[in-house]
């Protein structure tokens, strides 16, 4: 007979075993531990911060804040400080005071309008030929008198903003080389800033006016595409803002000022609307051009709102007209180089009108300006591009009129003897 019950008996006394040892195991580290007669809780792995990406400049960029909710006020967008000023930047020099004899009168008219007009053919090429007389300029349907009148080249100042949104990722670029063409074709005298932007909180100065082409090319080099609601009203309400008034008011300022935007035209979440936009703009004289990426918007639109397309096209014409600039709407990155270059020749080709608007009323409405000229004899059609309005200064109560005459001139210390 078998004898299996033997081999039962004597695994028995090897699983009581095993089982003391583990337990005088267990109870010899528990007391090892400080005597605690219960596990231990399990620490939670402490959740890494999320690093934010630094600019390629060294500075933190602040992550984008979350969209602000119905009902919420929203703190109005401010253009980002401008980087140190350069330690090597050229100083330009001084511009010699005009000779001026004592007991000269010196006048001031404050009310001059002055108009930078382009004037084209119907293939968009510059007439640079066109003589004074053959302009007329009409305020409300009213003809001005022109004043002065000049073909001659001044110094520009102009903005350049570039749209760095994720929209415009594989255009970088292409971008950064036209915009490169441009700065280069600076003459002496130009001065030239640089804005990058993405969302409201987030318009840049990259490089503040200056004429170093070294410094303005190495500003952008630093571009760089990040996340955010793409703000375009409102960065082209504040670059155009800086344009205005930079060197506003210095003494014989003929400075030419113009902003070049390169964008998808796409607003989503700008502080300012449409109509503060170009209520701010006529109060500037200041010429838009436009590059709009629009091709690869939505196309679709519905019943009652335009598409996306559609939406964007239209603000874009609408800052190139409205100020006497120019829009392009590029197919493929390879017209920019030519784009440049047309932008270029129209910064260089235009004419400088300045009127005496015959309606002196101050009370700060909006009047609007067509420029015409004379059409030859030949089938050439001239066509004059100019902003299409301003606003009438207001006059507020108890503040003094602008004076029309300076007194006599005493001294000339800038005469040579």
């Amino acid at each position: 007979m078998e004898r299996k019950p033997t081999k039962r008996r004597a695994t028995v006394p090897l699983i009581t075993g095993l089982f003391l040892s583990a337990l005088f195991f267990g109870s010899s580290l528990a007391h090892s531990q400080g005597g605690e007669s219960r596990p231990r809780n399990a620490q939670a792995s402490p959740t890494p911060t999320p690093t934010v990406p630094a600019s390629p400049a060294g500075q933190t960029t602040s992550p984008t804040p979350a969209p602000q909710k119905q009902g919420v006020d929203r703190i109005a967008p401010s253009l980002g400080e401008p980087p140190p000023p350069p330690r090597l930047k050229p100083t330009p020099s001084p511009t010699p005071p005009p000779e001026i004899e004592a007991g000269d009168i010196l006048k001031i008219n404050a009310d001059l309008v002055q108009l930078h007009v382009r004037v084209i053919d119907r293939n968009n090429r510059p007439i640079d030929n066109v003589p004074q007389s053959q302009f007329h300029v009409f305020e409300d349907g009213v003809p001005q008198p022109i004043e002065s009148f000049t073909r001659e080249e001044v110094p520009i100042s102009y903005g350049l903003a570039v749209d760095t949104s994720g929209s415009l990722r594989s255009q970088l670029q292409s971008v950064i080389d036209a915009g490169k063409s441009i700065i280069n074709s600076n003459k002496a005298g130009d001065e030239t800033f640089l804005v990058r932007f993405v969302s409201s909180d987030n318009i840049q100065t990259v490089q503040d006016f200056t004429s170093n082409k070294e410094m303005l090319t190495d500003g952008l080099d630093n571009f760089y595409i990040e996340g955010g609601q793409t703000a375009v009203i409102d960065a082209v309400y504040l670059s155009a803002e800086h344009v205005s008034e930079y060197k506003k008011g210095d003494e014989g300022d003929r400075r030419r000022r113009a902003l070049i935007v390169i964008t998808d035209g796409e607003d989503r979440n700008s502080f300012y609307k449409q109509d503060q936009l170009f209520e701010r703009l006529r109060e500037e004289d200041v010429q838009i051009f436009v590059i709009g990426f629009v091709s690869e918007l939505d196309k679709d639109s519905g019943l009652i709102r335009k598409s996306p397309k559609e939406r964007a096209v239209a603000l874009i014409n609408k800052l190139a007209t409205e100020t006497g600039g120019r829009a392009f709407f590029p197919d493929s990155i390879s017209e920019l180089p030519q784009i440049a270059n047309e932008i270029i020749r129209d910064l260089r080709t235009q004419y400088v009108i300045a009127y005496n608007p015959t309606n002196k009323t101050p009370d700060g409405t909006f009047r609007s300006i067509k420029v015409t000229v004379d059409q030859p004899s030949s089938a050439e059609k001239r066509i004059a591009l100019s902003r299409t309005g301003r606003l009438a200064r207001r006059e507020t109560a108890g503040a003094p009129k602008p004076p029309a005459v300076k007194m006599p001139v005493t001294s000339n210390p800038a005469k040579k003897p």
